[in-house]
């Protein structure tokens, strides 16, 4: 009898501190913000689904106008689409360009625009790009599978369109219209978004930011052997609006604590980074513009570029970070304050 009263006790206890434990889990989760539910739906594994497929063989590295870059673009609309995530282009996803404007040397090609249109200030528009093209095959037929590059900012996008639907269902913004840009031609001169901000869908003098994702998914060979893995290069974000550099800061501090490195955005560094990517034809046009960036590695424009090497877990983190950047600039009362008008 004595034994079976403590282990009475001991069974108690243990139910009491399970449920004591659930109670604590439940209580961490009720205190987290709804707007951060939305973003973790950038899952690590939505990530890799959408990466693995969209830089597998059957795209044949992503060529401009060739066949394996029409199905990636292809795959892309299926998902806005099933998604129910709108149009950007007057009811139609494809921007399309033509060959002349690759001087007649690759085929036509086209930009893909997904868009969420503000609750507010609809007519305002941050746009949030990547490049789905990538280099095709080598001399040797080898694929270039682009997974980081752009394959890591491609699927972010798509993540964050998809994200950014469920905060306006869920009434949390976005005040401000979202543009999801797809764009072709960066990897043979940066001329996608050139013909965007040439021919814009919507005004640049509206376009409020442009947030650029290019190979955001590695780990680079300055960070692979410090302890702090958990960072992301930040290109551009003071050069036009020192407003925009600040939230970026702020909103890092509040939902991220990735350590924000910004070695590429200093004026005199010799890769020229800063002009290497699309949000540079935003910013020429003076909007405060963003390049997310995490880093050179030895598979760059490599066959070995396989999404396989991908750092999923840090992917999601630094998409959801953008997420959060994104959304403040979307809904805070103001339009960003410009500091120089052109870059």
């Amino acid at each position: 009898m004595k034994n079976i009263f403590f282990l009475s006790i001991a069974i108690a206890f243990i139910f009491t501190g399970c449920k004591s434990n659930m109670q604590n889990n439940e209580e961490q989760q009720s205190t987290k913000e709804p707007l951060e539910e939305v973003a973790e739906m950038i899952s690590p594994e939505a990530l890799s689904d959408l990466l693995h497929e969209i830089s597998s063989d059957k795209y044949q590295g992503r060529m401009t106008g060739e066949e394996g870059q029409k199905l990636a673009a292809d795959f892309i609309v299926d998902f806005f689409t099933e998604n129910t995530i709108p149009a950007g282009n007057n009811g139609e996803f494809f921007q399309a360009i033509p060959a002349s404007n690759f001087n007649n040397q690759y085929n036509d090609s086209e930009n893909i625009l997904a868009f969420i249109e503000g609750t507010e200030k609809p007519e305002e528009v941050i746009v949030v790009s990547a490049h789905y093209d990538h280099v095709g095959m080598d001399d040797e037929g080898n694929i270039m599978n682009g997974a980081d590059d752009d394959g890591s900012g491609t699927v972010a996008v798509m993540q964050l369109a998809k994200a950014f639907k469920k905060a306006k269902e869920e009434g949390l913004g976005p005040k401000r219209s979202l543009l999801f840009l797809l764009v072709t031609a960066e990897e043979i001169g940066l001329l996608g978004s050139k013909f965007y901000t040439e021919n814009p869908v919507y005004p640049l003098e509206q376009t409020v930011a442009n947030l650029n994702l290019d190979m955001i998914g590695r780990i680079d060979k300055e960070y692979e052997t410090k302890e702090n893995q958990n960072y992301l290069y930040l290109i551009g974000a003071d050069r036009i609006s020192q407003e925009f550099h600040d939230i970026s800061l702020a909103q890092n501090d509040k939902y991220s604590d990735l350590y924000l490195d910004f070695k590429y955005n200093a004026e005199d560094e010799p890769m020229n980074l800063y002009y290497r990517s699309d949000h540079y034809n935003f910013a020429k046009n003076g909007i405060p513009s963003i390049f997310f960036f995490s880093g050179l590695h030895d598979d760059y424009h490599q066959p070995t570029d396989t999404a396989d090497k991908i750092e999923y877990d840090l992917l999601a983190k630094r998409a959801q970070l953008i997420f959060h950047i994104a959304w403040e600039v979307a809904n805070k009362e103001e339009r960003l304050i410009i500091d120089t008008q052109e870059e």
